[in-house]
């Protein structure tokens, strides 16, 4: 018998006998308990991937692409071959010019009306159809925007005030992990969630132009594996979500700054990018047109007062644009009130014509918009002969060519105006911090602030009725409240914001991402209500917030990877 027999007889033995040794420790089916076993898991929503363009033909010399010459070639031959290759070349040439221009032509931003379809190119028929009956599920009930009483939520009793903190902490409290998924592409700048009370229907920007809509508890349908087993998720994954590249090209220059819905009905969505426009989508006809755009000045914020027929636009020029939705966009009137970049615009819900600004020169400053438009009808003649005017108060036209705005205000007149008594009345409050100030908001009562800096603080200012009725600077500088929060995201997370719930019948209350991959809500007396967070499920700096208009347990949050959350009690 042979050395490998007496290996392999041995080998077998020795299988034997661990096996009887398992045996009797009960442990004969061990393995199979440790092999993997296969994730019953499903995609969220799975996508076809488009097939990749075809690469374009490595380019070649003519000497290389030169056919072998004849020798003995004639010269009637010579003329005709030489003809040839000076067309093929000239077409060549033409093609490789044509080619620049539609690859120069898709970075440039798109000015005309788009429909849905363009929108989202990369649906299919079905999912197309999917994303209309969403919008007209919201479409059915009118949803104006709420506002609150100046005097709502302001008790002379403490206790009062302790019983509505204490609601709305077990509301809050509650609050999970309900619903996940990746609904945009690229990095969460901005959100906006629909107020319709019966859908969380939220919206998500993204750094590269990109407007995910994400229908956050609709169920997911069911999906075969590979071995055609259907599973269902169990992971917390769920909800429906649709791409939008609403704003081009699709890169970093089309990152949405601000979303906001029609306050007249929440029918059609507002949206500012860096791309240098505003855009209107319709859901009613799920059109996207261009309302208004500037020549390379960057849009960082929009705002809308209730009654919904105006915009302001602030810009990272320092400017902030009114614009009234009724009248043709020309009309426009740019206020240039910093000489650094405005990161906000807010306006007052209660009293439509005072203005919050969040500046990177340290101040937050209240306006008084109807001192604005006298300075602005007085300095017309002289505005378009200005420097500042010449160089950077122009307008994109319907068609794309550049038109210079009929109406704007330079920093040097404003600042002209303030030195006056009449602009002492123009400027209400300005408050320093003691970084750049990344944005400020009024809450629905439009009596309290919060602001977001770079030092590290939230503040809130409470600002007396009375104080509006005045002709005069706000008596008192002094915040109501200071809370130390990390706001030092870095390079590659979403500049934090406090965010106020539009929510008019519950206890004023915003919310806030914490650098601890949580999300923070506080009361606007500064009193911390909850703290959401998941180590099992989060892994990322929620960095974007919002909450639901109509109903206080719902907050949504996003993340840099374009990955959001629903929060909201486990047993909706």
């Amino acid at each position: 018998m042979s050395d490998t027999s007496d290996y392999e007889q041995e080998r077998l033995a020795t299988i034997a006998r661990n096996r009887e040794l398992l045996a009797q420790l009960g442990l004969a089916d061990a393995s199979q308990s440790l092999k993997p076993t296969k994730s019953t898991a499903k995609p969220v929503q799975p996508r076809v991937k488009k097939p990749k363009e075809p690469p374009m033909p490595t380019r070649q010399s003519s000497r290389l692409r030169r056919a072998p010459i004849d020798p003995n070639e004639s010269p009637a031959a010579k003329r005709k071959r030489e003809r040839e290759e000076e067309q093929r070349r000239r077409e060549e040439e033409e093609e490789r010019l044509a080619a620049a221009e539609r690859e120069r032509e898709a970075k440039r931003p798109r000015h005309h009306d788009l429909d849905l379809q363009t929108l989202v190119d990369d649906l299919s028929p079905d999912e197309l159809a999917e994303l209309r009956n969403t919008f007209a599920t919201v479409l059915k009930t009118p949803r104006p925007k709420q506002i609150s009483s100046e005097e709502a939520f302001v008790f002379d009793d403490h206790k009062k005030e302790e019983v509505e903190v204490k609601q709305l902490k077990e509301k809050l409290g509650k609050l999970k992990v309900v619903s996940r998924a990746k609904v945009t592409q690229d990095r969460v700048y901005s959100a906006a969630y629909h107020p319709e009370p019966t859908k969380d229907l939220i919206l998500f920007g993204d750094k590269h132009g990109q407007l995910g809509i994400w229908d956050a508890r609709a169920p997911v349908e069911e999906v075969a594996d590979e071995d055609g087993d259907v599973t269902s998720a169990t992971d917390g994954e769920g909800g429906k979500y649709w791409r939008l590249q609403v704003h081009w090209p699709a890169t970093s220059k089309s990152s949405i700054s601000s979303i906001k819905f029609d306050p007249i009905d929440s029918f059609s969505v507002y949206t500012s990018a860096y791309d240098c426009t505003v855009r209107s989508l319709s859901l009613t006809s799920g059109i996207a047109t261009e309302i208004y755009a500037t020549d390379n000045i960057l849009l960082t914020s929009i705002d809308l007062p209730p009654h919904g027929h105006e915009m302001w636009v602030a810009d990272a020029m320092g400017g902030v644009t009114h614009m009234d939705l009724r009248a043709p966009r020309s009309n426009a009137k740019r206020y240039e009130l910093s000489d650094q970049k405005i990161g906000s615009v807010s306006v007052n819900p209660t009293r439509p014509h005072f203005l919050v600004t969040a500046s990177n020169s340290r101040e937050l400053k209240i306006w008084d918009a109807r001192m604005l438009e006298t300075l602005s009808s007085r300095s017309l003649r002289s505005a378009p002969n200005s420097p500042s005017s010449s160089s950077r108060s122009t307008s994109m036209a319907r068609d794309g060519s550049a038109a210079t705005l009929r109406h704007e205000v330079d920093y040097e007149a404003v600042q002209r105006l303030l030195a006056t008594k009449k602009g002492q009345s123009t400027i209400r409050a300005s408050w320093l911090h003691n970084k750049s100030v990344s944005a400020a908001y009024w809450d629905p009562r439009g009596r309290s602030i919060v602001s977001t800096s770079y030092d590290d603080t939230l503040r809130l200012w409470d600002i007396k009725p009375s104080w509006f009725d005045k002709d005069a600077a706000f008596p008192t500088s002094r915040p109501f409240s200071m809370i130390k929060h990390n706001c030092q995201t870095g390079r590659w997370v979403t500049v934090l914001k406090a965010q106020w719930s539009a929510n008019p019948d519950v206890y004023p209350h915003f919310t806030v991402g914490n650098m601890d991959h949580s999300v923070d809500v506080f009361s606007c007396k500064g009193d911390h209500i909850a703290k959401l967070s998941d180590r099992t499920k989060i892994t990322a700096v929620q960095a974007v917030t919002c909450s639901h208009p109509s109903v206080v347990e719902r907050v949504a949050s996003g993340n840099a990877s374009g990955r959001c959350v629903l929060w909201a009690p486990e047993e909706v």
